[in-house]
């Protein structure tokens, strides 16, 4: 069982920078694909990116292309979200998510992800 821990959330201002961290425990997570997503008040979890476990692909959604970063740290058992550029939009719960066995196009549904660390606060002011 891994056991996701996020963390790095915070208040900044627009144009400012956040790096969020997700460190697994209960198992290596360079063994697993790691997908990020967030959910804003009264709307849906979305889709941010996501890292395939080879470590070979990544995936953003639209709206992030160019001002966020996925990685692995150099630690084995995390993974780093770099967001530059940000926009009072990003604000939102950021969760790391990870899964054994999905690869390719389906790191872009939530549902495909098995484990799931319980969020931190990103709030960008304008």
């Amino acid at each position: 069982q891994v056991h996701l821990v996020e963390s790095g959330g915070g208040l900044v201002q627009a144009g400012g920078s956040l790096r969020l961290s997700c460190a697994a425990s209960g198992g290596t997570l360079s063994s697993y694909s790691v997908g990020w997503f967030r959910q804003a008040p009264g709307k849906e979890r979305e889709f941010v990116t996501a890292l395939s476990w080879s470590g070979s692909n990544t995936y953003y959604a639209d709206s992030v292309k160019g001002r966020f970063t996925i990685a692995r740290g150099n630690a084995k058992n995390s993974v780093y979200l770099q967001m530059d550029s940000l926009k009072p939009e990003d604000t939102a719960v950021y969760y790391c998510a990870a899964d054994g066995a999905t690869t390719g196009w389906d790191l872009l549904y939530y549902h495909e992800y098995e484990f799931w660390g319980q969020g931190t606060q990103v709030t960008v002011s304008s």
